[in-house]
């Protein structure tokens, strides 16, 4: 199956390749609109030139790599596993390179041959990835030439990540496999993975079937909703592996669970009302009041946070905290889990703390690492535990001080859901309006006064979903901050300037164009 990433470059190529272009012949590696920014590249001011006869020689494990350089070529390159040939592209694990990590790669690039070095399969992918952005390009007297020189590249961060938001509005399988083909085309390695809120419950539990059954059937403003199956989770979770991307999962707790007490009314509480808002999807009669006698809430269709809520008196409730993260940690092969913990308005604080130091043991028993929103500072946390800063500063230092590592997600620079200005169709601006230069002009090192690069792991940027409702929108409010943020992950910090960023992001429009990406084309930008 061809790689869906570059399926319309394919057609793009095809065309181009038989119509020729009278470009100047390319032989400076150095000038090329690479994004993220490699950490090194040496240039030799010569061509490689790829034609139908160029060979792909490469073991049979990375096929997948292969097939995306076929298309993006746009020509049927035939495969070999081994064997010297006049012109050919190798994919090898070579330990000669070992000193740039797992996800680093060395591409060497000569008039005869490309060769893609790394220790680690990871490494072999995002080396392709560089390749990838160099093979689209318009044809030289009806070939594709390819600057010679060597590119040495490595991660800045070992985090480098983004959020989606299929609980707002739900996403088909095939939405979030396009999220994951491209956010791994630009070297990030985590999908977070925000399953369940208020609005609706996007995974299957088959210890409480109800919670999808019932629990998914809305989303913001209304619709039908719609939720994973575990095998439809599974089938995410290894698309996301081949791109050496992890899949975290987010079931959000203690509050953000209207969705769950819909379903079950054993774990509702009665203390809690629903909102002022009056979005909801229910009899009217039993509309905004949460008894104590095992009767489910409504479904809300609303944008309000904060007002619902899990109780400790409930039974019932730690067996479902239980057995959800034990069913949902059974099919997530990554070594996380995400518990939200965010903005629980409703929840009594010291209930709140036991909850989280709850939460804390059950993710652990089940052999996975415990994440959640800075708020989880206020608990029992230590270095077994992710906190992700996304608004207080102070919450932020308080989980660094008690040894947890740190995401940095600061709202007012990467919250992708965020307009870019007043003028913007989508999106809220309740953080910020957010520029593309905003987006790229800071530094997690020295976001947060206190927390230093030992306790940083890495960036992640959300896209949360109340006004994004298809994969149109997602594009258009990620691209190209979204890549920006990539680079803050990948590219060390003394490398990266906006002056010099946006020369390359504005030369860099072609390749979102034949990515099939309807970007944000920003004023800041002179874009080609």
């Amino acid at each position: 199956m061809m790689n869906t990433l570059f399926r319309p470059i394919l057609i793009f190529s095809l065309v181009v390749f038989l119509v020729s272009c009278k470009n100047a012949r390319p032989t400076n590696l150095a000038a090329e609109s690479l994004i993220p920014k490699p950490v090194s590249v040496t240039a030799t001011g010569k061509a490689f030139e790829l034609s139908a006869s160029t060979v792909l020689v490469l073991d049979d494990e990375y096929k997948m790599l292969g097939d995306s350089i076929s298309a993006a070529a746009g020509v049927s390159l035939k495969f070999e596993q081994e064997g010297t040939y006049k012109s050919a592209i190798y994919l090898k694990i070579d330990s000669a390179v070992a000193e740039l990590g797992r996800e680093g790669y060395e591409l060497t690039i000569e008039p005869a041959s490309i060769i893609v070095r790394a220790i680690d399969r990871a490494g072999l992918f995002y080396g392709t990835q560089t390749l990838l952005q160099l093979l689209t390009r318009p044809r030289v007297d009806n070939t594709l030439q390819i600057p010679t020189g060597t590119i040495r590249d490595f991660p800045n961060y070992s985090w480098r990540g983004s959020m989606l938001d299929v609980s707002r509005h739900f996403f088909s399988v095939a939405d979030v496999k396009r999220y994951i083909d491209l956010i791994s085309h630009y070297k990030m390695n985590v999908l977070h993975l925000h399953l369940t809120d208020d609005q609706g419950w996007r995974i299957e539990i088959k210890s409480w079937p109800n919670l999808a059954v019932h629990g998914g059937t809305t989303q913001v403003g209304g619709g039908k909703g719609g939720y994973y199956t575990q095998e439809d989770y599974k089938s995410i979770v290894a698309h996301a592996a081949q791109r050496n991307v992890v899949i975290v999962p987010e079931i959000d707790m203690p509050s953000h669970i209207n969705s769950a007490l819909a379903a079950y009314g054993s774990i509702n509480n009665p203390d809690t009302r629903f909102p002022k808002d009056g979005a909801y999807a229910g009899p009217v009669e039993t509309r905004g009041i949460m008894d104590g006698n095992n009767k489910p809430t409504d479904l809300y269709t609303g944008m309000d946070v904060g007002w619902s809520t899990l109780s400790l008196a409930r039974p019932s409730t730690l067996q479902f905290v239980n057995d959800v993260i034990r069913e949902l940690a059974e099919i997530t092969p990554g070594p996380y889990f995400h518990i939200g913990g965010d903005e629980a308005h409703v929840t009594k604080k010291e209930d709140y703390i036991k909850f989280i130091n709850h939460f804390s043991e059950i993710v652990k028993a089940n052999n996975k690492q415990m994440i959640g929103w800075e708020e989880i500072s206020q608990a029992n946390i230590d270095g077994n535990s992710i906190a992700q800063h996304w608004a207080s500063e102070e919450h932020a230092k308080a989980a660094a001080a008690k040894g947890a590592k740190i995401i940095m997600s600061p709202s007012k620079k990467v919250y992708l859901d965020m307009q870019y200005d007043s003028t913007t169709r989508i999106g809220l601006h309740w953080a910020a309006y957010i520029e593309v230069d905003d987006c790229y002009n800071w530094d997690p090192a020295t976001r947060v006064q206190g927390i230093t690069r030992d306790n940083i792991m890495g960036i992640e940027a959300p896209v949360w979903t109340e006004t994004i409702v298809n994969m149109a929108d997602i594009e258009y409010m990620a691209f190209p901050r979204l890549i920006g943020v990539a680079e803050i992950g990948w590219t060390p910090t003394e490398a990266r300037t906006w002056d010099e960023y946006k020369v390359r992001l504005g030369k860099h429009a072609p390749h979102l164009q034949k990515l099939g990406i309807d970007f944000y084309r920003s004023p800041k930008v002179n874009w080609e």
